[in-house]
């Protein structure tokens, strides 16, 4: 060991001779000191992305506005469509004589410009006619539902008349009595029983 150390004394003093040290591990050494830092360094950039995508989440995941004009929205239906049996009588009748109840419905929702008789009648010529019924009884289930804002459920209007017309018409006929519209009264009964009890707004106003 003395020798060793004394040699190595004896090359640094000599003028001329340089002593090569290994350079290379020697400057590696900040840069490898160096690199965990700046990964380190990094890590928060990693973090932050996650977050950006839980940011972007709520705006790829909204429908755009014209999608939201197209959705469904409305107050619920007082009973439902297949709530039948809650109406036994009506349901009997709009099974076998369904213009009957259309043609009530039609004379409500018209009040009183078509009346009950028409509005069967033209019921009645257009079930046979390619069964074209479901035009007028989707026509009338549309204006139901815009007079008290009712959503257009569960199924569209047209499709609800197509495949399930006495249904649907036993739904829009127990909505209107729900609402004090009894149907099977006709308009000029409605009408009158109206004006003899009118609604508290209105005796409040006059």
């Amino acid at each position: 060991m003395g020798w060793c150390s004394n040699h190595l004394e004896w090359c640094s003093n000599r003028p001329g001779m340089v002593m090569q040290q290994p350079s290379g591990a020697v400057h590696q050494l900040p840069g490898m000191m160096h690199q965990p830092y700046g990964m380190m360094q990094q890590q928060p950039d990693m973090m932050q992305q996650p977050s950006g995508m839980v940011q972007q989440l709520p705006g790829t995941m909204q429908p755009p506005p014209e999608v939201l004009d197209k959705l469904d929205v409305g107050e619920p239906w007082a009973t439902g469509l297949f709530d039948c049996f809650q109406n036994p009588t009506n349901a009997i009748i709009t099974a076998y004589l369904p213009c009957v109840t259309f043609g009530q419905i039609a004379e409500v929702l018209d009040e009183g410009e078509m009346n009950c008789a028409l509005g069967s009648y033209i019921y009645l010529v257009l079930m046979p006619a390619l069964c074209s019924h479901w035009l007028m009884g989707s026509k009338y289930r549309a204006k139901l539902r815009r007079k008290y804002n009712l959503v257009e459920a569960p199924f569209p209007d047209m499709v609800s008349h197509m495949f399930c017309p006495c249904c649907a018409l036993a739904q829009e006929f127990r909505e209107l009595k729900t609402r004090g519209l009894d149907p099977s009264l006709g308009w000029k009964q409605i009408h009158k029983q109206q004006m003899e009890n009118p609604p508290p707004s209105q005796s409040m106003t006059r």
